[in-house]
């Protein structure tokens, strides 16, 4: 997501049994009265993923961040997203972030505590030290000076090294990315938009160190702009054409910058369809309230042009619900479902956006699975709906 942070995953159950491991297996007694969850209004199956992104969540417990269910009892964020109907979670990865933050340590020690919860675990490689999205695909400073081979190879070994501790702790990743919004490619210049070969080339190195670790993860290449289906039909023609290898399609929606929910939900059927892929929301966001809550301009301020939902916490609740409904109805069972993004990114000072920053703020808690009495949002019962 982000590039205005720069201003600022049945075709089926039997294509992805692999990933039903981690929340089929036995959870938590708290988690059970929502283990059936997310089922569709047909009473069929459940969606296989309800996820959320909590990359911020290490840095804002280190700095005192506080959780609480809805009736007010504090609790650990992830089982209170466990409760309220989650199953999976999503963790960003830089490769030397200045803050010490979102690196290999802490997607370490989160993991283990979602998969102890039995939760899923989507890894999101942005090949940066820093935030990587439509707008910039900056190389890590120690990249910088590598020939292509080279750079190739520190892609394969920084993806193999994450995912081969994660495996060894036991807390094997079940979904991968391989980049993150690859609108215009990765590690720019060398895997830019118009240099299909060599953007193959490092994509295909990720599949392969993935792979590598383990056969059953899942690959997943991620988009923004979800209601583009130009762009979509664009960017998978030609990376067909040029032999990339992936599983699973990712898209970011966020109906104040990506168009209607029609023309999201029409992306996701054509390009399920045309590629005969299943495809995940991996980002998706709404706010509860127009509100701030540390000082720093959000990025929403009004939600009144935004497909008709009002910025309250039943407005973001209804629109988790329409949307979960669009990813259920896509044709052929390859809706996989979708991941909230930075559900646990409250007002805590000092959690900024900039990892060089300690002084910038969070233009995004208005949009958090919390809200800013810390209490778990009437949005996070919305995944379980039956």
């Amino acid at each position: 997501m982000v590039r205005h942070l720069a201003a600022l995953l049945c075709a089926a159950t039997a294509l992805l049994t692999p990933l039903t491991t981690p929340f089929t297996a036995a959870a938590p007694a708290h988690a059970a009265v929502s283990d059936a969850g997310g089922r569709r209004p047909d009473g069929g199956p459940p969606l296989a993923i309800r996820g959320a992104d909590v990359s911020s969540l290490a840095k804002s417990e280190a700095l005192g961040g506080a959780y609480r269910y809805a009736n007010g009892r504090r609790g650990d964020a992830l089982a209170i997203l466990r409760y309220g109907g989650l199953n999976y979670i999503r963790l960003k990865v830089w490769v030397n972030p200045a803050d010490g933050y979102n690196g290999r340590g802490q997607v370490l020690a989160v993991a283990k505590r979602a998969k102890a919860l039995g939760m899923g675990l989507l890894v999101d490689f942005h090949y940066s030290d820093s935030w990587a999205d439509p707008g910039k695909q900056n190389k890590p400073a120690a990249w910088e000076s590598l020939s292509f081979d080279e750079l190739k190879q520190a892609l394969y070994d920084h993806t193999y090294d994450v995912l081969s501790a994660l495996k060894a702790q036991g807390t094997t990743a079940d979904m991968v990315q391989v980049g993150n919004e690859l609108n215009g490619g990765l590690l720019w210049p060398d895997g830019r938009w118009d240099n299909w070969p060599q953007l193959a080339a490092l994509l295909n190195a990720g599949y392969d160190a993935v792979k590598a670790v383990s056969g059953d993860t899942k690959v997943v290449l991620h988009l923004a702009n979800g209601g583009d289906n130009g762009l979509y039909r664009w960017w998978f023609d030609n990376a067909a054409a040029n032999g990339v290898r992936y599983d699973v399609i990712g898209l970011s929606y966020y109906p104040y910058w990506h168009g209607t929910l029609a023309a999201f939900q029409a992306n996701l059927n054509d390009v399920a369809a045309r590629y005969g892929k299943p495809v995940v929301v991996a980002e998706t966001a709404y706010p509860f309230t127009t509100g701030d809550d540390d000082g720093w301009e959000n990025i929403v301020t009004s939600a009144e042009p935004y497909a008709g939902y009002p910025a309250t916490p039943a407005g973001q609740a209804a629109f988790v619900r329409d949307l979960m409904n669009i990813v259920r109805a896509v044709p052929g069972g390859r809706g996989l479902g979708a991941f909230w993004w930075e559900a646990t990114w409250t007002g805590v000072k000092g959690n900024g956006w900039d990892p060089a920053d300690p002084a910038s703020g969070n233009a995004w808690e208005n949009q958090a699975l919390f809200g800013f009495d810390d209490r778990a949002l009437p949005a996070l019962r919305e995944f379980a709906r039956r």
